[in-house]
């Protein structure tokens, strides 16, 4: 979450949409972009970054690449809605090397992980030994998914 002191400003949106269409820009071409001297477009960052503005730059990987064959989402129940409970699922989900995303949800699940798995049996595997053994695990549901596609567009220019 951040932790703003000030409003963004123009310049601060100019430089957040900039960052989402191409996080590896260099500080010479944000600082073009939006009309800043470089020194103060590197400041201008550094801040976004130390208020929690901008809360990281990655790099988006093909997993097949890395030997995973099989996207899903794994939507979790917990069995009470315990602080502890909550708090040693999430632990544990974020701790798997093959959870990419955690997202903690209202309605009837309490989370949705995108998970990736090398086949099919690494998916039934990591279903069985990794969540349902889980004791505040109550239900599972897993969706496949096709195709996942990112967006490289962003509503930063017209906030």
């Amino acid at each position: 979450m951040s932790t703003l002191r000030r409003p963004l400003d123009r310049i601060d949106h100019a430089l957040l949409a900039a960052l989402a269409k191409n996080a590896r820009a260099s500080n010479k071409e944000l600082a073009a972009l939006v009309g800043l001297a470089p020194s103060s477009c590197l400041e201008r960052v550094r801040r976004l970054v130390r208020e929690g503005v901008v809360r990281g730059f990655f790099a988006d990987i093909d997993p097949g690449a890395l030997g995973y064959g099989l996207e899903a989402m794994m939507a979790i129940r917990l069995r009470q809605h315990t602080r502890e409970q909550f708090e040693a699922f999430r632990q544990h989900a974020l701790s798997l090397p093959e959870v990419v995303a955690v997202y903690h949800m209202a309605g009837e699940n309490d989370f949705l992980l995108h998970v990736l798995a090398r086949d099919a049996q690494h998916l039934r595997d990591l279903a069985i030994d990794r969540f349902i053994s889980r004791d505040e695990v109550g239900h599972i549901e897993t969706w496949l998914m096709f195709e996942h596609l990112r967006g490289r567009g962003s509503t930063f220019e017209d906030a």
